[in-house]
C-alpha cells in the first residue's frame, strides 16, 4: 500500500507559479511511476504529466508542455510539479498517483491516489 498526500496547491494570479509536492509513506516511491492528472469542475480528470520509476521517461499533455515541469526524489519519497505560466484553465484539483504498470499516461493504470489539492488561477 501506499499513501499520498499533495500539498501545495493555493490561489496564483495568471502568469504565475506554484510548486506542488506530492508525498509518498508506504512503500518505497521507487517502485511506481508517478503521475499528475487534475479534474476541473464539470470536467473529466486529464492526465497532466507523468515520470518513469527512475526518472528517465517523462511525458506531458501538450496542454502544459513547455510550462510545467515534473521531478522527483525517491530519497525524500516525494514527487514534484513545477508549474509556472499558470493560465485560468489550469484550474483544478491535482491529484498525484503511483503505478507499477504501463503505459504511465492512463489514469485506469494508476492503482494509489492522493487526495488532491486545489489550484485555483485568477485572470
Amino acid at each position: 500500500q501506499v499513501q499520498l498526500v499533495e500539498s501545495g496547491g493555493g490561489l496564483v494570479q495568471a502568469g504565475g507559479s506554484l510548486k506542488l509536492s506530492c508525498a509518498a509513506s508506504g512503500r518505497t516511491l521507487s517502485s511506481y511511476a508517478m503521475g499528475w492528472f487534475r479534474q476541473a469542475p464539470g470536467k473529466e480528470r486529464e492526465f497532466v504529466a507523468a515520470i518513469s520509476r527512475s526518472g528517465g521517461g517523462i511525458y506531458y499533455a501538450d496542454s502544459v508542455k513547455g510550462r510545467f515541469t515534473i521531478s522527483r526524489d525517491n530519497a525524500k519519497n516525494t514527487v514534484y510539479l513545477q508549474m509556472n505560466s499558470l493560465k485560468p484553465e489550469d484550474t483544478a484539483v491535482y491529484y498525484c498517483a503511483a503505478t507499477p504498470r504501463v503505459p504511465i499516461m492512463r489514469a485506469v493504470n494508476y492503482d494509489y491516489w492522493g487526495q488532491g489539492t486545489q489550484v485555483t488561477v485568477s485572470s
